[in-house]
């Protein structure tokens, strides 16, 4: 648990915890279908490349486009891109649902789970219009939605239309929880209750199920945020369509009004046509009877076309009522759906807020108990053995519990050092750590990068990365205020000296070995060159102190 986000967002308030206790709930402990716990295993380190958060949602906005163009027509965007969008929409059975199917091809470069929702966010706003915030909520459900339901391709085949599910595949619909399996192996689902449904576009219902709410509890703030931001979305669509209830129950009074004017109406064509049929049959009779009379027969005629127009009429007027009757049914009928709908999400909204509730007291209590614990001490563990990448971990010195683990799984030369807050006490011990210095990264994927980095003593997340690339397999060192590492200088390798901001001071003109040893002494920096001379250098300019064979 992380009590510095109770401590920013204040703490709860005394009737939230009333109100909360004061509802009998039993809450069982919560699993997903899997059993395990839905985490998002993201790359957390330095990239060569850096772009910006705008620039990654624009990738889903330029998608969200081409999409909007033609919305009620089914269509692939992005063909042959890093990430591509299948638009399926079949107005042919209205028996389960259309969706959108986003696919991560094998050029696809976001590792992070946080990217991946910007993407689906800015997709979001561009295609149908979302507000950001509703969107940023959405992507995070649909996120969640599909990785709980990861390669189950009988769950999405149960609620989505053919036209959707044959573009699925069952090794690749849904998310992994492992970024590294997303490039090439990846189809997210979202569902689309109504392209033209604006708040309702996306079916927050199905993207907020019993075992989607159930993974996101499991999260360190039982994704309390996330879920009070939907609970908000589905109380204005309750209104929407309580809205549009209260409008098509309006009409189909209106119609059904019409439609007894309308009845009236052809009741009494139908009594004309019977009248003038009567009449037609009996100038007939009397014709039959004197089939030598003319003006018999001329009669006869008249009345028999006088009876045909006017069950022609009868025939019209009948038409109409239906056709009258047909509108006014389905205007209730879409009275009653929507009606239907908005209580389903005011339901759900419901049931919902007294979760949260729960959870918010469950949470506030945890972050209080951690927050008095002082037996945490911060290490690291090994994370990748072949690679000797280790994991900054939190525990309880007491029980050796882990409490916090880092989401940055990639320091490198098993070495952290704390960066503490300047402090006027002499003793440098007693001041606040305020972040661990550390050289992390990845390179052997694309846009990862081995850089200096500063991860933050209470999250334990990265804070800031240096700008230059730091090798691979370099030791970091600490002198005084000073901070000593190898960095890329051209084609070659040398020694630099940061400070406790990560900004380069200074870096050595000799070049010397990625895998350098650094010892500092009182004389200067022993170090190895690339030609394997030991040399000792100058700490202020790091020039050499000894001559260069």
């Amino acid at each position: 648990m992380k009590l510095n986000k109770w401590i920013v967002s204040g703490a709860l308030s005394i009737a939230v915890i009333a109100a909360a206790t004061a509802v009998s709930v039993n809450i069982d402990e919560i699993r997903s279908t899997s059993g395990e716990v839905i985490t998002f295993d993201n790359y957390s380190g330095p990239h060569a490349l850096i772009e910006t958060a705008d620039a990654i949602t624009e990738i889903g906005r330029n998608l969200g486009r081409q999409v909007a163009k033609n919305a009620n027509q089914t269509a692939t965007y992005g063909r042959g891109a890093k990430y591509s969008v299948i638009h399926v929409v079949d107005p042919s059975t209205t028996q389960k649902l259309d969706a959108d199917i986003l696919i991560l091809n094998s050029t696809a470069a976001v590792d992070h789970i946080k990217n991946l929702r910007r993407i689906l966010t800015g997709y979001l706003t561009s295609a149908y219009g979302y507000e950001a915030s509703d969107a940023s909520t959405i992507a995070t459900f649909v996120t969640v939605y599909n990785a709980v339901y990861r390669q189950n391709l009988d769950v999405f085949k149960a609620k989505y239309k053919d036209a959707v599910t044959k573009n699925l595949t069952e090794s690749q619909c849904g998310l992994s929880t492992k970024w590294s399996e997303w490039p090439g192996n990846t189809q997210i689902v979202i569902p689309l209750y109504d392209v033209n449904g604006g708040l309702s576009t996306v079916d927050t219902s199905v993207i907020s199920d019993t075992n989607v709410i159930n993974s996101m509890r499991e999260e360190d703030n039982r994704g309390v945020d996330e879920r009070q931001n939907m609970v908000d979305i589905k109380e204005r669509e309750a209104s929407n369509f309580a809205d549009k209830a209260q409008k098509a129950a309006s009409d189909a009074a209106e119609l059904n009004k019409q439609l007894e004017q309308q009845k009236a109406t052809s009741d009494k064509a139908a009594d004309d046509a019977k009248k003038a049929q009567q009449t037609a049959q009996q100038a007939k009779a009397a014709s039959d009877a004197n089939p030598d009379n003319k003006e018999l027969k001329q009669r006869a005629e008249i009345t028999q076309a006088a009876a045909d127009q006017a069950q022609k009429k009868a025939d019209d007027e009948k038409q109409k009522t239906d056709q009258q009757k047909q509108a006014a049914k389905e205007a209730e009928n879409q009275a009653a759906k929507a009606q239907s709908t908005s209580d389903k999400k005011l339901s759900e909204a419901k049931k919902e807020r007294t979760e949260i509730a729960k959870d918010q007291q469950k949470t506030l209590v945890q972050a209080l108990a951690d927050g008095t614990n002082r037996n945490a001490v911060v290490g690291l563990k090994i994370v990748d053995s072949s690679k000797l990448l280790t994991g900054l971990v939190k525990i309880d010195s007491t029980t050796g519990e882990i409490l916090e683990e880092s989401p940055v799984a990639v320091i490198r030369g098993r070495t952290i050092i704390p960066v503490t807050e300047p402090t006027n006490d002499a003793s440098e011990d007693s001041a606040p750590v305020v972040s661990y210095m550390a050289i992390c990264g990845d390179s052997n994927s694309t846009n990862r990068a081995v850089k200096l980095c500063l991860l933050d003593a209470q999250t334990l997340e990265l804070q800031s990365e240096g700008s230059e690339i730091v090798a691979e397999d370099s030791v970091l060192v600490k002198n005084g205020d000073d901070y000593y590492c190898v960095i890329q200088n051209g084609k070659g390798w040398s020694i630099a000296k940061y400070d406790s901001a990560l900004n380069l001071v200074q870096k050595s003109t000799v070049s010397v070995r990625p895998d350098t040893p650094i010892t500092v002494t009182e004389k200067g920096i022993i170090a190895t060159t690339a030609s394997d001379q030991v040399v000792l250098l100058n700490v202020k300019d790091l020039s050499s102190i000894t001559p260069i064979k």
